[in-house]
């Protein structure tokens, strides 16, 4: 069984990329199942910090081939700037070492202006989008309007359906949200030229993924986003498009189940999230701005794509239950255990409160979570500089116990901790 799955357990932002990037040393294969440009991976290799956006983050590894599913939606101006970027940066990108699903989806410059629009004009009830055109994307999708990839290898003949998609995005920007609309013609010319740029790279790359399996080849998918912002079960509507989580990896991969070995979720050592909706372990005072940091490093809490400051507070251990009971996963992986180093004090959250009575798992999902008060446990701080820590028993005894008790609660294993941001500073247990 030599598929492992990398998820974010929280609203994302957990650290993926580093995890995926460890795991891809033995892998064959890495490939990404879900979502577009919205999401950011950063990976730092000595003095040189790498982001990330749609290609999975073993491409900075030599010997792994990369693969972009088709649950992702993808925005060809920016795959081709990123594949330029990791290219003048020495990273080998050719159509040998990535591919893209024939199946995946185009963003356009209509999802791109609509989503603006649509954003907009939700006033104070704004969802907190990424204006990446994800959303317009996923939903013409859905309402089988969508434009695949496929479309790139025999672009002059399906300009006519390109041209009727901007068309009616236009109709929308002037009636609906009384928008200009788009220069049709240059965007179709751009569409050509980005057509003869990627059409080597695109594949159908389920059949790629099943044979290497089936050859007993490691492969590695990589989740983008996080449970919490799961469509169907994540804190709707503040969710993103898609799926990530352990069924929608499957379906993006376009894969069965079988070949099933780690269901590996990544839980930041605190809790954070980018945009709107509930968080009910939310801190408001000078500890958010620590959790946060000032921006100053590469990896405070800014978002990688967008950057956005993150809402900060401390580990839900209620919603890291639910994650699991979505997932099933297999083991857990701690990262940023090193910002909780010289802190006052921490915190868990074990439990909740609603209508007089206290809960320790969610009976109903989600729906129910902004009148959730969250039930806090102080733990133990300690005051020591871990990030030089290289084994579990070079952390002092209370970030052991801080990580002993976050994996009875959601009895899941801990094997793997990050105590910094390097290569070097993950420790596996």
């Amino acid at each position: 069984m030599p598929l492992d799955l990398v998820l974010g357990s929280q609203w994302g932002d957990e650290g993926k990329g580093r995890i995926t990037d460890s795991l891809a040393r033995q892998a064959k294969i890495v490939a990404r199942f879900s979502g577009g440009d919205n999401a950011g991976h950063t990976v730092t290799v000595a003095e040189r910090r790498y982001q990330l956006h749609l290609i999975p983050s073993g491409i900075i590894h030599e010997h792994s081939l990369c693969v972009m599913g088709s649950g992702m939606v993808v925005n060809p101006t920016t795959l081709i700037a990123e594949i330029k970027e990791l290219q003048a940066a020495g990273v080998d990108i050719n159509p040998g070492r990535l591919l893209i699903s024939l199946s995946a989806h185009m963003i356009t410059p209509g999802h791109l202006a609509l989503d603006a629009a649509e954003e907009g004009a939700r006033g104070s009830a704004r969802l907190g989008t990424t204006k990446r055109g994800i959303g317009p994307s996923y939903t013409h999708k859905a309402a089988r309007q969508g434009l695949r990839l496929e479309a790139l290898l025999s672009v002059q003949e399906n300009i006519p359906r390109f041209r009727q998609h901007l068309e009616a995005s236009n109709r929308m920007l002037e009636r609906i949200y009384e928008q200009d609309g788009l220069d049709i013609q240059h965007a179709i010319e751009t569409l050509q030229s980005q057509a003869e740029f990627l059409a080597p790279y695109l594949a159908d790359t389920g059949q790629v993924l099943d044979q290497a399996l089936r050859q007993g080849q490691r492969v590695v998918g990589e989740g983008a986003q996080g449970t919490l912002l799961d469509l169907d079960h994540g804190t709707y509507p503040y969710v993103t498009s898609s799926h990530p989580t352990t069924a929608g990896a499957l379906l993006g991969l376009g894969i069965g189940p079988q070949y099933l070995d780690r269901i590996i979720g990544v839980t930041k050592a605190f809790q954070t999230r980018v945009g709107e909706g509930p968080f009910p372990t939310e801190l408001h005072d000078e500890l958010a701005e620590r959790l946060r940091g000032s921006g100053a490093n590469p990896w405070d809490e800014f978002g990688t794509t967008t950057g956005r400051p993150r809402r900060c507070g401390w580990l839900d251990l209620v919603l890291l239950r639910y994650a699991h009971r979505i997932n099933g996963f297999t083991e857990l992986a701690i990262t940023k255990l090193d910002i909780l180093s010289g802190l006052p004090l921490l915190m868990l959250c074990v439990a909740y409160k609603r209508n007089g009575s206290e809960w320790e798992d969610l009976s109903d999902g989600l729906s129910s979570l902004e009148s959730c008060e969250p039930v806090m446990e102080e733990q133990s701080a300690w005051a020591e500089v871990i990030s030089r820590a290289r084994e579990w028993r070079d952390l002092p005894l209370p970030a052991r116990d801080y990580l002993e008790t976050i994996e009875s609660a959601a009895n899941v294993p801990i094997k793997m901790v990050s105590v910094g941001p390097e290569r070097d500073q993950l420790l596996y247990r």
